[in-house]
């Protein structure tokens, strides 16, 4: 019998000849991601750290993004002891405010390879799926031993095969093909287990894949992938990164997997998950004409370059609702500054959008666009739980970028095939 991705990945890792779902291996990562909460996780080995040292200097990729610009005297103070932890240990991956997302910082900069295995204190650390990668969050207990011993271990995930066929027709985009599937498994349907996507998936780009990945946590999955093929190569190449430097895997022909799914992309429609659940999805028909208050374009799940052109297409030459405020944020300084050179910025901001610094700002609800009570924000982020926007008597509605900018443009939730 072959192996799933997931058990290749581990079993190499481990140095064995195969492994088994279920079986508990010992891996030393290629890197470990934190952010913000660095400072906290440095806190945990304050005494070991002094007396020991960081294992590797080139382990872990710090990226300062969560709540950047400073918002307060806490949030500044937790910077400057992430600021002294990289200078006095030599940490070589650090990422300042401003760089741009973590997940996003990750990808860009090369730190995330085919067949490479990548941890973080984040649970959207799975976004790397999209590289091929065997990517997946920990908790900060975990993340502060990492940086000590370099070592940690997993219990090898058994598998999902999801097949995709035919290809997306535009509006229609990957969150919305992600957040059907995240309906039809549910929230907890992968606890534990590793998404492989197969199929035509040479029609998705890397972007495209990293919204599928980013999201696959929201299903309860341990990681989400796709295969390493010419569009992979043909990114990391863009990006500066020899072929000589990873080597693909994926899983053999006769992988076994505890369950198969198959999508035909042409089939799929605009939804729209409700509060206060990812997996409350429902076709965007059933919302179409509510109100909303706030509209969200942004964060590691599109704020992309391609998330951006999909909603300047809709707003150039229109407006935004008076009565909606429509944030913008850029993935990273990158996509800011090729969305400012080929006029996409000057579109959305003609038409009234707002645009924030890079980073997560909105999302979590710890910095800008905060929800006051009762009111609705649509959002193209990762979550919509109950006062994930700073507000526990708001409500997030999750949809794509290109039915976010038609939503505010008219002020109410809008088919995006109907914003012309």
């Amino acid at each position: 019998m072959g192996m799933t991705f997931a058990q290749k990945v581990l079993a190499r890792a481990a140095g064995l000849d195969s492994v088994a779902p279920g079986q508990i291996v010992p891996v030393r990562p290629d890197h470990l991601l934190t952010h913000d909460n660095t400072a906290a996780i440095i806190g945990k080995i304050g005494d070991d750290l002094e007396k020991y040292g960081v294992v590797r200097k080139d382990l872990s990729v710090i990226v300062l993004d969560h709540v950047t610009p400073a918002a307060n005297e806490k949030t500044a103070t937790g910077h400057q002891k992430v600021r002294q932890f990289v200078a006095k240990y030599g940490i070589e991956n650090f990422y300042d405010v401003g760089v741009g997302v973590c997940h996003q910082v990750v990808v860009e900069k090369g730190h995330a390879l085919p067949g490479k295995i990548l941890v973080g204190s984040d649970s959207h650390t799975c976004s790397y799926g999209a590289v091929n990668a065997f990517s997946t969050g920990i908790d900060r207990t975990e993340a502060a031993a990492l940086l000590l011993v370099g070592e940690t271990w997993f219990k090898v995930p058994p598998t999902i095969k999801i097949t995709l066929t035919g290809k997306l027709e535009p509006p229609v985009s990957p969150k919305d093909l992600i957040l059907t599937i995240i309906g039809d498994i549910s929230a907890g349907g992968a606890t534990y287990q590793a998404v492989e996507f197969h199929g035509d998936v040479a029609s998705l780009s890397i972007e495209d894949r990293f919204t599928i990945a980013n999201m696959g946590i929201e299903m309860g999955g341990k990681i989400a992938v796709f295969p390493c093929d010419e569009v992979t190569e043909k990114y990391l190449a863009s990006i500066g990164v020899d072929r000589s430097a990873y080597e693909p895997v994926w899983a053999d022909p006769d992988a076994e997997y505890v369950r198969e799914l198959s999508y035909d992309l042409g089939a799929i429609e605009p939804v729209v998950a409700l509060p206060h659940k990812v997996d409350n999805v429902k076709p965007l028909s059933e919302v179409e004409g509510m109100k909303i208050d706030q509209a969200l374009i942004g964060t590691c799940t599109n704020g992309r370059i391609s998330d951006l052109h999909a909603a300047a297409e809709i707003l150039d030459g229109k407006s935004v609702d008076p009565s909606v405020r429509l944030l913008v944020l850029p993935a990273s300084r990158e996509v800011l500054e090729e969305a400012i050179d080929d006029g996409t910025i000057r579109k959305i901001i003609a038409a009234g959008g707002v645009l924030l610094p890079v980073g997560c700002g909105p999302c979590l609800g710890a910095h800008q666009g905060v929800l006051a009570p009762g009111e609705k924000c649509l959002s193209t982020a990762n979550r919509n739980f109950k006062g994930r926007m700073g507000c526990k008597d708001a409500e997030i509605y999750l949809a794509s970028p290109a039915t976010v900018a038609a939503s505010a443009v008219k002020g109410v939730v809008t088919d995006p095939r109907k914003a012309a």
